[in-house]
């Protein structure tokens, strides 16, 4: 059998040759190594043609390398009236090219309360959203919507807010950062099996047992403060425990794909990858 999960790198992999280069060399790169997910970064703009995304799409199809995109960093669901157009065009192009270059899965950063309820905020936020995603499906460009956790306590995208976007339409779901989300509390907390497991029953309670079978996950090491995330840091050089969120993503029979934002990128997402096959005795077809 395979593995629950696919593993790659959110962004190409630092070993990625010159040539091909790019986004197809990072695909052949990836599989050459062991790894079948990829997240494309384009994470300041999104400018890609319809003929390169022809050609991300055959390389990923011929490697099966799963592949989702990093939206751009500036987009804010909670943007003024004035700001929001040009927030909602970087994703919309984001999907669209993403859709076309064989993506299925858009990540994005949700944005900033401006010191506001996050309550308040998600009335805004969730209109806005579900605007994007009908614009999506009628130009059939259908991929899931993934908002971020977000590893600053200022920042919208608690885990509560991914999950109250995603239960309030098709075609979004949360990227959940365990990083992030050990970060954003600022006092080590969320980083024992009983916290994960309460957060992946919880998840589970909102959107379905089979939303745990799609999962979208960001995962490094994470340098903190009272504030929340300061850095990303090696697996190796962290206090996340991974044996133990390994162990609560095993017990609920989760599966998906886990992209290494470490700064050892696709070092540490071959560690994840075996980290993974020892807790889960799952074994690789070869």
């Amino acid at each position: 059998m395979s593995l629950s999960f696919k593993f790659g790198t959110v962004g190409s992999p630092t070993g990625t040759p010159k040539k091909p280069g790019g986004s197809v060399g990072a695909i052949e790169f990836s599989k050459s190594i062991g790894l079948d997910a990829l997240e494309l970064g384009w994470v300041q703009s999104v400018r890609v043609t319809e003929a390169t995304c022809a050609l991300i799409k055959a390389a990923s199809e011929a490697h099966t390398v799963s592949l989702s995109v990093h939206a751009p960093y500036f987009i804010n669901l909670n943007a003024t009236a004035e700001e929001w157009p040009k927030s909602r065009k970087r994703l919309m192009d984001a999907a669209h090219y993403g859709y076309l270059a064989g993506a299925t899965d858009i990540i994005f950063h949700p944005g900033s309360y401006f010191g506001n309820d996050p309550a308040e905020v998600l009335k805004v936020a969730i209109p806005r959203l579900k605007g994007c995603v009908d614009e999506l499906k009628k130009n059939g460009d259908m991929v899931t919507i993934r908002p971020e956790t977000m590893g600053k306590s200022a920042m919208l995208g608690s885990i509560e807010d991914a999950l109250a976007m995603s239960a309030a339409m098709d075609m979004v779901q949360p990227c959940i950062d365990f990083a992030h989300m050990h970060a954003r509390p600022g006092d080590g907390s969320m980083n024992t099996y009983e916290e994960w497991s309460k957060l992946l029953g919880n998840y589970k309670k909102v959107l379905g047992a089979k939303s745990l079978k799609n999962l979208h996950v960001h995962l490094s090491g994470i340098e903190y403060g009272e504030k929340g995330e300061k850095k990303h840091l090696t697996l190796a050089d962290a206090d996340l425990d991974l044996k133990a969120l390994f162990k609560a993503l095993n017990d609920f029979g989760c599966a998906g794909r886990i992209l290494c934002e470490s700064p050892i990128m696709e070092e540490d997402a071959l560690n994840m990858k075996k980290a993974w096959m020892k807790v889960s005795g799952e074994k690789e077809n070869l």
